[in-house]
């Protein structure tokens, strides 16, 4: 019973649950506060960005949004079939299931073990592990126009 109350997912469940009942406490106190947390950022624009005399038009960069957007919007609804997919076949033990063969490859990537890393940072007084962000995300979102006023 010890060991299920300090497993990871109930931590991370517990953690859940505190982060709810604070926003709701800061949403009766401030409820600005809390909108205003919520806001985007926005991160700067990276290098190698379009000259002013490269720029294309009008045209075509509303053509490539209009695109990456059904794109994305077509990745996430693939992703959320694989994963739902993949809940099922996870549990499987390889083998021949109708006509289609589940089996296991070991991966050729690696990751950084930041339990050990963050060990042995530790061990050897280097502070804190050192981290730097993640390139910022690509988005597009549809705006309204101004209408145009005749003269």
């Amino acid at each position: 019973m010890l060991q299920l109350l300090m497993s990871p997912r109930t931590a991370r469940t517990v953690r859940g649950l505190l982060g709810t009942a604070a926003n709701a406490v800061r949403s009766i106190v401030t409820p600005a506060a809390l909108v205003e947390a919520q806001q985007l950022e926005v991160a700067p624009d990276p290098a190698g960005l379009y000259e002013a005399d490269e720029m294309p038009d009008t045209d075509a960069i509303e053509a490539a949004a209009r695109e990456y957007e059904r794109a994305a919007d077509q990745a996430r609804r693939a992703d959320r079939g694989k994963r739902a997919a993949k809940k099922v076949l996870d549990r499987l033990p390889s083998g021949v299931y109708g006509g289609w063969k589940v089996f296991r490859t070991p991966s050729s990537r690696q990751t950084p073990d930041l339990a050990e890393i963050t060990r042995i940072f530790k061990a050897n007084g280097l502070g804190p592990v050192p981290m730097k962000a993640c390139a910022p995300s690509l988005k597009v979102e549809a705006v309204e126009q101004p209408a145009l006023v005749a003269v």
